[in-house]
């Protein structure tokens, strides 16, 4: 039984437990969560678990096999830190992996330096619709040449002090949510961006609300493009005041042999009663024959049940668990995570200076 320690239990980390109590041969064995109505919510899930009030006690619990890092996104890399001066354990963090570029030295030394292994939680990568789709993009189209991504879906929910109602503590929207899809188009193009455009704004949402006399900061809603260097190009639309979406992501990728593009429904509580209950879908189209094809991809009950993501936290999971067991490397790497957040921040910055932005890592 491998026994996990999970830091943060807010909407995520409740997601995490319901959906590790659900892998064979994994538990966890303790929870860290500041807020007590958090690690109230976390004992009701479960109740055999330690809950602790102090992260560097959890860090410590004897007989711990790796971290889940759950916690406000601002927090990350300071816990990242402090762990690896404590005790460097495998660790899934969720994304981001940091929210500010003064910690990018931080983070480039932890990838040199932590010796166990590390996975980016970028639960997008292993929804199953998507999961096919970057499967089989290559051969569908021949080899992507344009990629679109588009999320319509609700405003962001209710977070314990409001942390996520301000771009100090979240990195900006275009880091918080998007950089799972700057993650999903390095992987399904298989490069390096080079340049980046955006624009966004804060048009809707939350501009009625005040918090101790701060109005929020967050956007709803941007478009972004990404040039790559092999020369292919994607394209990110985000509007986050379309709830009545029947498909939260849709994704496409076109290439001189065709096309292939899939639907993602948005999380199972959301969907209207009385509806038939979204399923995901794929359709490829060959360019020149003609024979369209289209396929449901129907996800378990059970896996929609336990979280937002169409079943990705449990496929994530079980991948996790074989690098806690030492018999696979993390498919997501540090590399990956921070990449992600670097796409995010200079979709940030061309937001606020109109200017694009250049990318110059290493190809």
């Amino acid at each position: 039984m491998l026994n996990y320690g999970l830091i943060g239990c807010g909407m995520m980390g409740q997601e995490h437990i319901r959906n590790i109590a659900l892998v064979d041969g994994v538990q966890v064995a303790a929870v860290f969560d500041p807020d007590a109505g958090m690690r109230n919510a976390a004992a009701a899930l479960v109740p055999e678990a330690e809950i602790s009030e102090d992260l560097a006690a959890l860090v410590e619990r004897p007989g711990l096999d790796a971290l889940v890092i759950a916690s406000p996104n601002h927090l990350h890399a300071r816990q990242i830190a402090g762990i690896a001066e404590q005790r460097p354990l495998p660790l899934l963090v969720e994304k981001p992996l940091f929210t500010d570029q003064a910690d990018a030295a931080l983070i480039e030394r932890f990838i040199t330096d932590y010796p166990a292994p590390v996975w980016v939680a970028m639960e997008y990568r292993y929804m199953p619709p998507i999961a096919r789709l970057v499967a089989d993009a290559a051969v569908a189209t021949g080899g992507v040449k344009m990629l679109t991504i588009r999320e319509h879906r609700f405003p962001f929910l209710p977070k314990v002090g409001d942390w996520n109602r301000f771009n100090r503590n979240t990195g900006g929207t275009l880091v918080e949510k998007c950089c799972h899809f700057f993650d999903l188009m390095r992987l399904i193009l298989a490069d390096e961006p080079v340049r980046i455009t955006a624009s966004g704004s804060q048009a809707v949402n939350h501009l009625d609300e005040s918090y101790g006399g701060r109005t929020p900061d967050i956007w709803d809603s941007a478009y972004v493009i990404v040039e790559f260097k092999r020369g292919a190009r994607a394209m990110l639309e985000l509007c986050m005041f379309a709830d009545g979406s029947k498909f939260q992501e849709e994704i496409c990728a076109v290439g001189p042999a065709g096309k292939i593009e899939v639907q993602v429904p948005g999380p199972k509580r959301f969907w209207p009663e009385g509806e038939p209950d979204p399923v995901a879908r794929i359709t490829v189209s060959p360019r020149m024959s003609g024979r369209r094809w289209i396929e449901d991809l129907p996800v378990d009950p059970q896996l929609l049940d336990a979280g937002d993501h169409n079943g990705a936290t449990y496929f994530e999971h079980l991948r996790f668990a074989e690098v806690v067991r030492g018999r696979v490397r993390p498919e997501v790497s540090l590399r990956d995570g921070e990449r992600a957040v670097a796409m995010g921040l200079a979709a940030q910055d061309s937001v606020e200076t109109g200017q694009a932005v250049e990318l110059g890592w290493p190809q």
